[in-house]
């Protein structure tokens, strides 16, 4: 049986964090955990190495300045998923309480102050699921990281890789080859109500005994 790919969603997820100096000092390792990684294609290996060699890379305040200009500046790249599907909407409040009874449901407590559905946050829970959850949740949050990664290519930024790594993942359609160029944020706009995560499944599995940066077991 395939197993979960642990160590690539744990380096997923620490991409999409902010890099300070804690995960610049853990790029060769997040390096090598892509580089061993199953389920993902050599193009997309090597964008994501590109990406995290390039954080490592360049000044450490500009790779900050740009990580937030990038993430924390406009609704069309938040990596907040129930932003891309309810917006301020009232509906957002009660997603975030099932998402976080989801999480103390498997026997994980959140560590950090972000959100429930914080992207990396996400990716450190699936991290710690066996592969059918994975698959599953990926696979309902498929348009959401589509959207995300199109306005990552459209910005062409190598985060974009990131979300193709996702899709992948989860047995989707990739982005679209062509970056398209971003267009203005638009906050009157009515926000789709399609539900971004199902319940988990009776009787999946307890996770592992594994301690991550965010959530703790």
């Amino acid at each position: 049986m395939a197993r979960n790919p642990t160590l690539l969603l744990r380096a997923l997820s620490a991409l999409l964090t902010y890099p300070d100096a804690e995960l610049r000092a853990a790029i060769p390792e997040i390096v090598a955990a892509i580089r061993t990684a199953r389920g993902i294609g050599r193009r997309t290996k090597a964008d994501l190495i590109a990406l995290a060699e390039g954080i490592a890379g360049r000044p450490p305040l500009e790779v900050e300045a740009a990580y937030v200009d990038l993430f924390d500046r406009g609704r069309a790249t938040s990596l907040n998923l129930f932003e891309h599907v309810h917006g301020d909407g009232r509906k957002r409040g009660p997603a975030m309480i099932q998402l976080r009874q989801r999480y103390r449901a498997a026997g994980m407590e959140p560590q950090s102050d972000e959100l429930p559905d914080h992207l990396p946050l996400v990716l450190e829970y699936l991290s710690c699921r066996d592969l059918a959850e994975t698959r599953a949740m990926l696979r309902e949050t498929a348009h959401i990281l589509r959207r995300i990664g199109d306005a990552l290519q459209g910005r062409q930024s190598p985060y974009a890789a990131v979300m193709a790594a996702l899709l992948a993942l989860a047995g989707e359609k990739g982005l679209d080859a062509a970056p398209t160029p971003p267009e203005p944020e638009d906050f009157d706009r009515t926000w789709e109500e399609t539900p971004a995560f199902a319940p988990p499944e009776p009787g999946a599995p307890e996770p592992a005994a594994t301690t991550t940066r965010r959530i703790r077991p």
